[in-house]
């Protein structure tokens, strides 16, 4: 039997709770699983009958947690992980993992064998892990990325005012909203040798938190460019790699690559939900013991120091 905290059920705690639970059924584990609110809402039918026990109190929570899913606002992850470190074995922590850089969290008591991963969905992206393999064979220039969409589109039945993006005081705002380029980025190419980055709030959008960023970080063998926004009324999310031979672009919206030279595509069908699936499924098998944590909080803070102000570490 495995014992779950969820803590936060908005619509990507609710994702990664069915996943959760139809992976764990399919690998015969048996879960029993709590919730932490701070809503006295009732919970969607669907979700209530996944959950056993609701607590209001991180004081009323037992203490014998196998796994407690952190999916609420960044601006409560630290306070959060701080409550649940002496509650739970292993953690799985939204991104991004903070909302500022300068909290003390090597001073939390984190176990030692404790499994501290923070979600990077990108990564398990068709399009992503095709360009990990490819950037391991080529020389590669520069990359260009951008991801760029319209916010009120994001969820269109919820006034996108209201929402956690909009608010920069929850940890709101294209640099922390949209670090999963930056995370994708540093993966594939280690950390850059300097970065500089420009961002501001310049759209129409009645919101508090910046909607557009730009920065260039240069390596020793290469330079990279990337530009995220919440205006952009035609969604692009694109990666494009510079090789002596070709321009290579990656389209994650389309799930294709494109050769502009040759005029070759490669074609990469992936379902919505199977990014979030197999990121569970490699949660799982990081808290047995069959894989490394390829983002544990280290990692987690140092793409959120690039994406915050440029600051290579």
């Amino acid at each position: 039997m495995m014992k779950v905290c969820m803590i936060g059920l908005g619509s990507i705690g609710s994702r990664h709770l069915k996943n959760l639970f139809s992976i764990a059924e399919n690998r015969g584990i048996s879960l029993t699983i709590d919730a932490m609110r701070s809503s006295k809402n009732p919970l969607p039918p669907k979700i209530e009958d996944l959950v056993s026990t609701v607590y209001y109190s991180f004081d009323d929570l037992p203490e014998d947690y196998d796994i407690a899913l952190i999916t609420n606002p960044t601006s409560m992850h630290f306070e959060t992980i701080e409550h649940m470190l002496p509650k739970a074995n292993h953690m799985f922590i939204e991104k991004p993992v903070f909302d500022r850089v300068n909290y003390d969290y090597k001073s939390l008591r984190w176990k030692e064998d404790g499994i501290y991963y923070v979600a990077c969905p990108l990564r398990y992206h068709s399009v992503i892990k095709y360009l990990n393999d490819f950037v391991e064979q080529q020389q590669i220039f520069a990359i260009r990325s951008i991801c760029s969409s319209y916010l009120p589109d994001w969820r269109p039945d919820d006034d996108y005012r209201k929402s956690y993006s909009a608010n920069s005081g929850l940890g709101g705002g294209v640099r922390r909203d949209i670090i999963h380029e930056w995370d994708y980025l540093l993966n594939m190419f280690g950390m850059p040798l300097e970065v500089s980055c420009q961002y501001g709030k310049f759209s129409h959008l009645d919101i508090n938190s910046e909607d557009a960023a730009v920065y260039t970080a240069k390596y020793a063998d290469k330079l990279v460019s990337l530009h995220l926004d919440y205006f952009g009324r035609h969604s692009r999310r694109e990666v494009e790699l510079f090789t002596s031979d070709d321009v290579v672009v990656g389209d994650l919206i389309k799930k294709e690559i494109r050769f502009l030279n040759t005029g070759k595509i490669i074609s990469l069908p992936q379902e919505r939900d199977d990014m979030q699936r197999e990121e569970i499924e490699a949660f799982l098998d990081m808290i047995s013991g069959n894989k490394e944590n390829c983002n544990d909080i280290n990692m987690a803070v140092n793409t959120l120091k690039i994406a915050m102000g440029g600051e290579c570490v």
